[in-house]
């Protein structure tokens, strides 16, 4: 699922470095504006370009990140009934062990873009992936020992590494996407989705062949430290906000003020809408529509669990391709159809008359639940020096979808039915829709391209 780097020319914002022979000028309209490289280095002002291997590998490495936290998230999921069954846990207590998880990521989330600032992406995407490795292991030990404080404790841990790291993948991967010059935010999102499905084939198995919580989940811990040490080491920083710093000779960070300051920008907000009606699309699937297509449709367990498979898979599906139609079309369209899928899925499986109709409905429903959150951060991060603080707000925003959207469809559905339940989604998805022009793309813009010597082969 990786992408090729267009091998034309390098792409540098600013004043041409000396020495450099000029081969013509790039615009960019709907794609993300950036910084494309040739497989030489050159430099605008005292900071160096980026060849196209590093941004290549700066690539690769953020589809590890991002699967990493991914097969986390499903280990911890997919051991649930067996942490469950070792604690001794009733429904209220797991209750409030899952809200060790949401309290630790609310927190990291408030935390996110200071710590960001403060120590940079790769540094903060290192430490906070250990954290979360960490979190995992308590969690897995608190099992093992039958103690719910501990597995909380574990939790909440976990919550809070998950959280940051969450904000800075992101970051970081808007970072990459603008010096590709191409779309490429929703394939970052597609390997979280691949993690998660390796993380839950790995947990089903180590259950099913009795492999102790505190084993597996340690397991998993080593690899994601591991793996993330060696990832880590290819993230390079930012060209686009190293080269603006370089022109105006100073780095403005700004306080803890300033970068709370964009809970009263309208355009962040507006965005936060859009990813808030399409993450509760997704997050509402995740949780009821098996449970939807059983009680309201009247299938069996078995036909639930496939029809929430179709919902994955058109999502998947709907993040790997919708590279290509952003890069087509631009977000704003995009979205607009998407909202437009999703909405149309949604009535069709809460009105379908028999199964197979509603299962068609659950296509269309996670083909346009596909890209609202991926295009959201992109959004968020269009300016590079105020993209932690609006990916963390967005993210915030995002996560309260996941977080308190599932209780509020259960809430309603214990009343009206899951099915009638499922139109709270159906509004946020329109709302998502008619906000969509707030993600829209930076105003064109002029760069020169530069071209070495001689270039890298290929």
């Amino acid at each position: 699922m990786s992408q090729s780097i267009d091998p034309t020319g390098t792409a540098t914002p600013g004043t041409q470095p000396t020495g450099t022979a000029t081969t013509g000028t790039a615009t960019t309209g709907t794609q993300p504006t950036g910084t494309a490289t040739t497989g030489t280095a050159t430099t605008v002002g005292a900071v160096p370009a980026l060849t196209r291997r590093e941004i290549a590998g700066w690539r690769n490495a953020l589809f590890v990140i991002f699967a990493l936290c991914g097969v986390a998230l499903a280990s911890w999921v997919a051991r649930t009934p067996a942490i469950r069954d070792a604690v001794g846990a009733s429904t209220w207590q797991m209750g409030l062990i899952v809200f060790g998880l949401a309290a630790g990521s609310m927190v990291g989330l408030t935390l996110s873009s200071h710590v960001l600032v403060r120590f940079g992406p790769a540094a903060t995407i290192r430490a906070t992936m250990i954290m979360s490795a960490l979190g995992i292991v308590v969690t897995g030990l608190g099992g093992s020992l039958a103690s719910i404080p501990v597995v909380i404790a574990g939790l909440v841990v976990f919550g809070m590494g998950t959280s940051v790291c969450d904000v800075s993948m992101n970051v970081d991967g808007a970072a990459n996407e603008r010096a590709l010059g191409r779309t490429v935010m929703p394939i970052y999102h597609a390997m979280f989705s691949v993690g998660t499905i390796v993380g839950a084939a790995a947990g089903a198995l180590a259950e099913h062949l009795g492999v102790p919580v505190a084993v597996h989940l340690s397991a998993v811990a080593v690899l994601m430290i591991g793996a993330v040490l060696v990832a880590v080491r290819f993230l390079r920083p930012d060209p686009a906000l190293a080269a603006g710093n370089a022109g105006q000779g100073t780095e403005r960070k700004g306080d803890w003020r300033s970068r709370l300051a964009v809970w009263r920008d309208r355009r962040t907000l507006l965005i936060g809408l859009i990813v808030l009606g399409m993450a509760f699309a997704e997050g509402s699937a995740n949780d009821w529509l098996a449970l939807a297509m059983v009680d309201g449709h009247g299938v069996d367990n078995a036909t639930g669990a496939l029809v929430f498979g179709i919902f994955v898979t058109a999502m998947t599906v709907g993040r790997v391709g919708g590279v290509f139609v952003l890069d087509r079309f631009g977000r704003v369209p995009v979205l607009r159809v998407s909202a437009l899928l999703a909405g149309v899925g949604l009535v069709v499986m809460i009105f379908a008359p028999v199964p197979w109709l509603a299962a068609v409905g659950v296509m269309s429903w996670g083909l346009g639940s596909a890209l609202g959150f991926p295009v959201g951060m992109s959004a968020a991060a269009d300016d590079p020096k105020l993209a932690a603080a609006r990916v963390s707000a967005v993210a915030t925003i995002g996560y309260l979808a996941f977080l308190v959207g599932p209780p509020l469809v259960g809430f309603v559905g214990q009343q009206v039915g899951l099915l009638n339940a499922l139109l709270i989604v159906l509004a946020l998805v329109a709302v998502a829709g008619v906000v969509s022009p707030a993600a829209r793309e930076p105003k064109r813009r002029t760069t020169v391209l530069a071209a070495s010597p001689s270039p890298e082969p290929g």
